[in-house]
């Protein structure tokens, strides 16, 4: 039994010496200000880590503690203990022997959760004490994704045959809309939508594929740049979960016909979600492809995005231009966003009037004017970016230069005083110049307005709980561009993968950017005039220092950050 404490957290930490009395004072304050616990402050504060206040505590109640990164989990054991019970109470059962069940636990001197457990387990708790980062990726590993779906799927089967089942109705084959409307609103449809849309959100899914055919209905996430299949509902209920989430969007479900455009908004655990929903006829059904926007998880800090140092001070000194063109490329996917609200949260002042077109608006960001995009009743990337310049900007901002009137307009900005910050679907920052010409723009007007090109891609990072090291040919390391001397004084990482619950077993959690960031310089404006290619532009901007594509990746690669597949999977080439 535990021994109830009267002294608090942060006291004990001060008499064993772990921390100062100063440092404990700054947790207080930043707890004052932020929320939360002492012990969540301190560790925010980097005073001290989780793992070191788990083996404390373990210590100080004479219980120990457990790091749950590398344990073997029983899915029997963990039904011992429902979900919700292990949200509430931040609790992992590991191991039953007799009636005495063992747990983990991120707070143990918490006896009303220990009383609980008793309760609904039957079993005497022999609590260990752990971190609650670990024990909060244990439950969004093995209870979120499995438990919920599978509870879902089984009241479907049980229902099966009892009214429930809706008929496949072929493409020609008119549905009745009102018989669809009474299928979608059943227990089981909403329960299994409600529980892919968080379970997407929990395991950190960018996109969510919702896609029928022949014979197979299946649900995918993409999680970090990769689709994964999670589950194949029951083929009969393949138009009720599609007409469930035209609801939610508030499309039309009668129309299945065309491609539709909506949006959701959820509230997850006090988060805010924005889901853009996009649905597309296809031979066997509707296909709905979700678009996860998850504000809490945007990053607005440019240092932390994956510059290296020259490509930081190359492209804050582009956005910081009093006038001037800067472009962002790359595929759809590649957080050219997310490095654009970036760079506007970075030069965003009182003094400043910036002014977004935007299709669609992803995120809100304060004291911005973000204007979306209605191309259906003429307010295009052309008539926004005209009407922006009535109204005394001085930084603009273009989703993307689709068409030669927005590029016109853009380099006229440019060229008149105004920051134009824009993106382009090019492979890499060289190549963007001739993108322009392409378009009609003359290369005079090219080389006078462009400031700077930056060109990224998105790469895994290797998971930090299953790094390990890894022996490659030298062959193969010499042939991707990496020196015999390099070889020799590096260490070179890969994620095992297998059994680990921080990256469902994938090797990889969470994703960086590799960025190609191309200054316009006085000697390149010369070659644009010259109407020179692409590969004569990347030549010399190499020559001035600019890190390639596959360079930004080379250079992740050898400081342990991403694995040589992904250097391979992402970068082609020298690019």
């Amino acid at each position: 039994m535990i021994e109830k404490s009267t002294k608090q957290l942060g006291q004990m930490l001060v008499e064993a010496g772990i921390i100062t009395e100063v440092q404990l004072g700054k947790a207080l304050e930043n707890q004052q200000k932020e929320g939360g616990t002492v012990g969540n402050n301190l560790i925010r504060l980097k005073f001290v880590t989780e793992e070191t206040i788990s083996a404390f505590l373990g210590k100080q109640y004479g219980i120990g503690s457990i790091d749950l990164s590398h344990y073997d989990f029983n899915k029997n054991i963990l039904k011992l203990i429902s979900a919700e019970a292990a949200q509430k109470y931040l609790v992992i059962p590991l191991e039953k022997k007799g009636n005495v069940l063992s747990v983990a636990i991120a707070n143990p001197k918490n006896m009303f959760a220990i009383d609980d457990l008793k309760f609904m387990t039957g079993c005497e708790i022999s609590p260990l004490v752990s971190s609650e980062t670990a024990i909060r990726k244990v439950i969004e590993n093995f209870y979120a994704s499995s438990g919920a779906m599978e509870e879902v799927l089984k009241d479907m089967d049980k229902e099966k045959g009892e009214g429930g089942e809706l008929e496949v109705v072929e493409e020609e084959e008119e549905v009745d809309v009102n018989k669809l409307k009474e299928a979608v609103e059943e227990a089981p449809v909403v329960k299994l939508v409600n529980s892919i849309l968080s379970d997407a959100v929990a395991k950190g899914a960018s996109d969510i594929h919702i896609e029928p055919y022949e014979q197979v209905f299946r649900v995918r996430f993409r999680i970090d740049g990769v689709l994964y299949e999670v589950m194949q509902p029951p083929y009969r209920l393949k138009n009720a979960i599609t007409s469930r989430l035209k609801i939610m969007a508030e499309l039309d479900i009668a129309e299945r016909r065309l491609p539709q455009d909506g949006r959701i908004k959820l509230k997850l655990k006090n988060k805010s979600i924005d889901l853009r929903v996009s649905t597309l006829p296809t031979l066997f059904g509707e296909k709905i492809v979700m678009r996860i926007l998850d504000k809490s998880s945007l990053m607005l800090d440019l240092t932390h995005l994956g510059f290296e140092e020259k490509e930081l001070k190359d492209f804050e000194k582009g956005i910081h231009s009093p006038y001037g063109m800067v472009l962002v490329t790359g595929p759809t996917g590649s957080g050219k966003t997310t490095t654009l609200y970036s760079a506007l949260d970075t030069i965003n002042s009182i003094t400043t009037n910036i002014m977004t077109a935007e299709d669609p608006v992803e995120y809100n960001l304060k004291g911005i004017n973000q204007v979306h995009m209605k191309e259906d009743i003429g307010l295009t990337f052309a008539a926004a970016l005209r009407s922006f310049l009535r109204q005394d900007p001085n930084i603009v901002m273009v989703g993307e230069i689709r068409d030669f009137e927005t590029a016109d307009i853009a380099i006229k900005a440019a060229l008149t005083g105004h920051l134009v910050l824009s993106t382009l679907h090019t492979n890499d920052a060289p190549s963007t110049i001739n993108r322009l010409i392409n378009m009609g723009i003359e290369p005079f007007l090219v080389a006078s307005a462009t400031v700077l090109i930056l060109a990224q891609r998105l790469i895994r990072k290797i998971c930090p709980e299953c790094k390990e090291e890894v022996k490659f040919p030298e062959k193969a390391l010499l042939d991707l561009g990496i020196t015999a001397e390099e070889i020799k004084n590096t260490v070179f990482y890969k994620g095992r993968g297998k059994d680990c619950p921080n990256c469902n077993g994938r090797g990889y959690r969470g994703r960086l950017a590799i960025y190609e960031v191309m200054p316009i310089s006085e000697e390149i404006k010369e070659l644009i005039l010259n109407k020179a290619s692409a590969i004569e532009i990347r030549d010399l901007a190499k020559k001035q220092g600019m890190n390639t594509l596959r360079d930004s990746a080379l250079i992740k690669f050898k400081k342990g950050m991403t694995s040589i597949e992904e250097v391979v999977r992402v970068t082609f080439g020298g690019h």
